[in-house]
């Protein structure tokens, strides 16, 4: 699986980079049909703590899976993304 990050308006750290990388390349273990896994951040603009919006984009076969999510930091942003993607894909594999 081929994992991109695209972030508006900031530059992510590398342990943000890495733990991107370890939180994501785990759905394989529960979906192994997925191609690509886009991943953007995004800092919204509004006066809220909670303002780090994570996406995450999955490319599988049939419908692709989006799920976005927005904390007060991009790693809890992440962590609640990939707890629903994982969701999503056991669902998707019992319905296959």
């Amino acid at each position: 699986m081929k994992i991109t990050v695209q972030s508006i308006g900031l530059t992510p750290h590398e342990p943000l980079e890495s733990h991107i990388e370890k939180k994501v390349s785990k759905l394989e273990t529960f979906y192994d049909k997925i191609q690509d896994c886009k991943v953007i951040l995004k800092v919204e603009n509004n006066s809220d703590k909670a303002n780090k919006t994570a996406e995450l984009i999955l490319a599988i076969p049939g419908d692709d899976i989006v799920v976005k999510k927005t904390t007060t930091s991009f790693e809890e942003s992440l962590d609640l993304c990939v707890d629903a993607a994982k969701k999503l894909l056991i669902k998707k594999k019992e319905m296959a």
